[in-house]
C-alpha cells in the first residue's frame, strides 16, 4: 500500500474515493478512528492509501480532477 493523499478535510477523502472507484481503483481510508478520537476538530489528518501498483493511475485520476498531491 502506498500512500495516495493526506488531509483533514473528509469531503476531499470522500470525493477521491468515489473517483478511484469509478475508475476499479481500490483504496482504503487509514486513521478514520484517530479523527473521531479527537472529535471531528479536524487536527488529525486522514490518509487515503492505493496498491502500489496502481498508485501511478490513481494519481493521475486525481490530478486531472483538481486534486493537489504531494510528490
Amino acid at each position: 500500500m502506498k500512500q495516495l493523499l493526506r488531509t483533514t478535510d473528509p469531503t476531499l477523502i470522500a470525493f477521491a474515493q468515489a473517483l478511484l472507484q469509478g475508475e476499479g481503483i481500490d483504496c482504503f481510508e487509514m486513521d478514520v478512528n484517530m479523527s473521531v478520537l479527537e472529535g471531528s476538530i479536524g487536527i488529525f489528518p486522514r490518509r487515503l492509501m492505493v496498491r502500489e501498483d496502481d498508485f501511478d493511475r490513481a494519481a493521475r485520476t486525481l490530478k486531472d480532477n483538481g486534486f493537489e498531491l504531494d510528490g
